[in-house]
């Protein structure tokens, strides 16, 4: 299995082709053939037939794929375009920007944790607590208007 200098997620330059000077985010990483895809760059048209009498056939636009040589990654630190280099920091290899030495790979860390999803536990507790409250509620209103009834009547 071959490694690239790029991965999914990082922001790149391309260098050469119809797409010249765009940037944009990885999508997409095909290390073996050495090629990546960019999102809104490379764009293809795609001739889809129709495979059913429900489905319609047509022209689709996606992102075709650039040769890794093609693109430069843009350090998020300085915004610069720049070469990998490679530190040892403790006992893992991390990615590192040539010009200004940040890290490349602490900030595809953070975007990779999803905020996390309501489990249905925790929606049927949301619900027990609703419904607890509303019942809270509705017995206040009944003292009161007991409260005010013997009022009344007194």
């Amino acid at each position: 299995m071959n490694s690239l200098f790029v991965k999914k997620g990082d922001n790149v330059k391309i260098l050469a082709g119809k797409s010249r000077g765009k940037t944009g985010k990885i999508i997409g990483v095909d290390p073996d053939a050495n090629r990546v895809t960019v999102e809104g760059c490379n764009i293809i048209v795609k001739h889809i037939k129709p495979r059913s009498a429900q489905s319609q056939g047509g022209k689709q636009k996606m992102p075709g794929t650039i040769d890794a040589s093609n693109v430069q990654i843009v350090c998020p630190a300085c915004n610069k375009t720049t070469r990998v280099a490679h530190a040892v920091n403790g006992d893992k290899k991390i990615r590192v920007c040539k010009k200004c030495g940040a890290s490349l790979d602490v900030k595809q860390k953070a975007e990779k944790k999803p905020a996390k999803k309501p489990s249905k536990k925790d929606e049927v507790k949301k619900d027990d607590d609703a419904a607890a409250t509303e019942e809270k509620t509705v017995k206040k209103t009944v003292k009161k208007s007991v409260k005010k009834l013997e009022k009344d009547v007194l």
